[in-house]
């Protein structure tokens, strides 16, 4: 296994793993603590350990970090955590006015593995509905319909 430390915050959603990266203060622990008070569960926050796997990119909490969420305002608190997951999405975190209004899909390679990318704006309401709307469909994140 050949370990990669990346700047990012990771949750898992009904066993699908969530690589939110951005520039601190860009959301990233803010979405996590919504998406995890909405049913998922912290991987790491602020630094997440990448390694490939049989083809698979798992994520990993650095021990240093394991259980623990920075929430501003009020500290560094401890919460349950994963000790390991997949990679299924990522989301890079961006102002809003940065946001296109309809994207073409986009994709990040980490050790030659492809992974499906989308860009949000952390604080927007409607940002983890549509994290949970790209991981719906069960075989694959892109093939979702969204209209009917």
């Amino acid at each position: 296994m050949n370990d990669m430390l990346v700047h990012g915050t990771a949750v898992k959603i009904n066993d699908r793993g969530v690589l939110l990266r951005g520039k601190s203060g860009s959301g990233k622990s803010d979405l996590a603590l919504i998406l995890v008070d909405r049913g998922g569960t912290l991987i790491s926050d602020d630094q997440v350990l990448l390694a490939e796997t049989d083809g698979t990119l798992v994520m990993e909490p650095p021990t240093s970090l394991a259980g623990l969420l920075e929430v501003r305002g009020l500290g560094i608190v401890q919460v349950p955590y994963e000790a390991s997951m997949h990679l299924d999405l990522i989301v890079d975190l961006r102002p809003r006015t940065d946001i296109e209004r309809l994207p073409e899909k986009q994709f990040e390679e980490y050790h030659g593995i492809k992974i499906p990318k989308i860009t949000l704006h952390a604080f927007e309401q409607s940002t983890p509905i549509k994290i949970e709307l790209m991981l719906a469909k069960k075989n694959t994140v892109l093939d979702i319909d969204v209209l009917p």
